[in-house]
């Protein structure tokens, strides 16, 4: 079977274009969740922080 570099581009920008929306959708997760998820690290953070060092 062979494949033109038409094909090979159209490939490449499929996976460009899912590339965008999985960043997009990481994005945006992020933003509304940030709140969330920068709590849970201080917890974690301070829960560390307050174990004695050996």
């Amino acid at each position: 079977m062979l494949h033109s570099h038409m094909e090979e581009g159209q490939g490449l920008v499929e996976y460009a274009l899912i590339l965008v929306l999985i960043a997009v959708v990481v994005i945006i997760a992020l933003t509304f969740l940030g709140d969330t998820i920068d709590s849970i690290f201080n917890t974690i953070g301070n829960t560390l922080n307050a174990v004695p060092n050996t």
